[in-house]
């Protein structure tokens, strides 16, 4: 994902931000300590993840399943699934596995939440064949859809099937630089148990709100291809644990890169630090030329 790519990322400042003063009360809404724990990457393509799979590897989705317990599932992005795909993907995963698909651009960015009453209907039809192994759905709107057009986000969230857990990613500046546009928005999330998509990406700063409005963290990281892709997820692994003292339920961290081959290695780079600060036990990725040995 090349998504706010900078051409020099030793030129942006990294730190993250403090939290916005809503997310602590959110968190401390969840009695029930952290639930859910899913890491991985946005595709299980050999050609995006190339040097990932062992050779000889017949069917990606199998192998990526037996190294990472989730995915962010983007094809559903570019083409509506059918149920009958849906059961495809499900059996080829263990029971623990969890699938993050992306609603389809027929929504968000063809028709741009206008009369979507169908195509929402027929996508979220099928992504509940994923039944326990559903993660959670995700809206990504276009960056140019602007507060301006408000009252159609409004209408999608009021109107969203309550059964599939849904997160949104907001794109355009306007959202994040109005506090009362943030606070409207974020209060209308509240309000119907929607997941505030928060993005760590070189050029777009400003997404990186640390707004929450459910105890769900939902982060989309983008690295930049440099050697502080790694000391930004370490100041991640901090911020989390802050917000699993605070009363975070569920992290759903999924990792992208410019060049996407280098996300296994960061995914599995994260997995193990969650591991020795968590006391954790998720499986650690392993190098596709040595079956025995992990990435880290």
């Amino acid at each position: 994902m090349k998504f706010g790519q900078v051409e020099d990322p030793s030129t942006i400042d990294f730190t993250l931000p403090k939290d916005h003063s809503r997310t602590k009360e959110i968190l401390s809404q969840n009695k029930k300590g952290l639930e859910n724990i899913s890491i991985g990457c946005a595709k299980w393509n050999k050609t995006d993840l190339k040097g990932f799979y062992p050779k000889g590897t017949k069917d990606e989705l199998t192998y990526y399943a037996t190294q990472f317990n989730s995915i962010e599932l983007n094809a559903t992005f570019y083409g509506m699934p059918t149920p009958e795909q849906v059961q495809t993907w499900k059996e080829k995963t263990p029971k623990d596995f969890k699938f993050f698909p992306k609603i389809t651009n027929t929504v968000s960015h063809f028709r741009r939440l206008i009369d979507v009453t169908e195509p929402v209907t027929q996508f979220a039809t099928s992504v509940m064949q994923f039944d326990e192994k559903l993660g959670m759905v995700f809206l990504q709107l276009h960056d140019n859809f602007k507060p301006k057009d408000y009252d159609r986000l409004e209408k999608f969230v009021k109107d969203w099937p309550k059964e599939v857990p849904l997160a949104i990613e907001l794109r355009n500046t306007e959202w994040f630089t109005n506090e009362e546009i943030l606070n409207t928005t974020c209060e209308l999330f509240e309000s119907h148990h929607i997941t505030n998509i928060i993005v760590d990406t070189a050029g777009r700063r400003d997404m990186l709100h640390m707004r929450l409005t459910t105890p769900t963290a939902f982060i989309r990281y983008v690295g930049a291809n440099a050697e502080s892709d790694y000391e930004r997820l370490d100041d991640w692994l901090k911020h989390l644990t802050k917000w699993k003292e605070e009363g975070l339920q569920n992290v759903y961290f999924f990792v992208h890169q410019n060049i996407e081959k280098a996300s296994p290695l960061l995914s599995a780079y994260f997995i193990k630090k969650i591991n020795e600060a968590w006391k954790t036990e998720f499986h650690i990725p392993k190098m596709a030329t040595e079956s025995t040995g992990t990435l880290f």
